[in-house]
C-alpha cells in the first residue's frame, strides 16, 4: 500500500533530504549584493578573487580542491586567501541559491 505514504508526503511536506535546489535567481541576486565587489560572473578575468565563469566545470579551486559543491560551499562559509567567511553573513538559503547561481555561470 503505498497511497499512505504519498498522503503523508503532500500532507506532511518532504523530508529534508528532499528537499529542492537553490533558487539561482535568487541566488543572482545574492552574488551582486555579496560577491560582485570581488569576483567577475562573466569571465575568468580576477578582481580582488578569481573570475567565477565555469567555476563548476574546473578540475580544481584557486586553492588546490576539486570543485565540488561541498568544497564551494565550504570556501563560501570559512573564506581564505584574502576572502573573507561568510558562514555568519549569509543563512543557509541564501547559501544554496548563490551555489545555484554559480552553477550557471
Amino acid at each position: 500500500m503505498r497511497l499512505p505514504t504519498l498522503l503523508v508526503c503532500v500532507c506532511f511536506g518532504l523530508p529534508a533530504w528532499a528537499a529542492p535546489a537553490g533558487d539561482a535567481g535568487k541566488g543572482r541576486a545574492v552574488f551582486a549584493e555579496q560577491c560582485v565587489m570581488c569576483h567577475n560572473a562573466a569571465s575568468t578575468e580576477k578582481k580582488l578573487g578569481p573570475g567565477l565563469k565555469g567555476l563548476f566545470k574546473l578540475d580544481k579551486l584557486a586553492n588546490g580542491k576539486k570543485a565540488t559543491e561541498q568544497n564551494i560551499r565550504g570556501q563560501i562559509d570559512n573564506g581564505g586567501n584574502g576572502m573573507p567567511p561568510y558562514k555568519d553573513l549569509l543563512n543557509d538559503r541564501e547559501k544554496e541559491d548563490l551555489i545555484a547561481y554559480l552553477k550557471t555561470l
